[in-house]
């Protein structure tokens, strides 16, 4: 029996969940699927430059855990890009941190008063 997943650090949430080649009709592609931790390693990895080792503090991760996780999201989406297959990203064993908090500037008025702030995104 395989140990049981941890749940990965998310604190980036995709406005646009699917990408596909332009010009091919949908019903025509493959689909790859990139889970939420997949795009949060390629997001800490490549986009904000940052270390293995810091980056996989941040998913509260192990480093090694980390490696595995960029390496596959690394694959599937060469796979993507090679065959012009689709790239849906969904799923994964995740726990949403900060990521959809809601700025005070944009409460009313009534939002501010007497109630409790808003404590971002809840599952």
């Amino acid at each position: 029996m395989a140990r049981p997943q941890c749940c990965r650090s998310v604190r980036f949430v995709p406005s646009v969940y699917y990408f596909k080649p332009r010009g091919i009709p949908l019903s025509q592609l493959d689909e790859v699927t990139l889970t939420m931790d997949e795009l949060e390693a390629v997001r800490l990895a490549d986009h904000e430059d940052r270390y293995q080792e810091e980056a996989a503090q941040i998913m509260n991760v192990s480093r090694q855990t980390f490696g595995r996780i960029i390496d596959s999201a690394h694959n599937k989406i060469a796979h993507a890009l090679i065959t012009g297959s689709a790239i849906k990203i969904e799923g994964g064993n995740i726990k949403m941190i900060g990521a959809c908090r809601r700025p005070r500037d944009t409460m009313g008025r009534s939002e501010r008063r007497g109630r409790k702030r808003y404590r971002g995104f809840r599952r």
